[in-house]
């Protein structure tokens, strides 16, 4: 069974740049997802689409996320990524990726300190 694997949460300062990556497992190939998006969450709140991006490279980003994150494909390494730049404290979350047709990552953490 495939699924979905994320790395690169951390505990960063303020203006921190982690870099999260989500990639299928097994013989998962990235490029039969028609969409890929990014959401996050955080305790007591419902999860929030953060962005997503298309097999047509066609990207959407949630307003708080516009000029600060980036999110793309690599096809040659297979994997999903979302570049954070410039965080806040209040980006501080559990992040998700979600694949149509696969579901869910696990999440990773992302600790914004001040």
């Amino acid at each position: 069974q495939v699924y979905l694997v994320e790395s690169g949460g951390d505990l960063v300062q303020s203006g921190g740049s982690p870099r999260l990556s989500c990639a299928p497992s097994g013989d998962g190939n990235i490029v039969s997802y028609t969409l890929m998006t990014c959401y996050r969450q955080t305790p007591g709140k419902e999860r929030g689409l953060v962005a997503a991006v298309t097999s047509g490279k066609v990207r959407s980003y949630a307003e708080f996320a516009k000029g600060r994150f980036t999110i793309y494909r690599d096809i040659i390494k297979n994997t999903l990524y979302l570049q954070l730049n410039s965080l806040k404290p209040e980006d501080t979350a559990v992040y998700y990726c979600h694949a149509i047709g696969l579901g869910w990552g696990q999440g990773t953490q992302v600790t914004v300190s001040s």
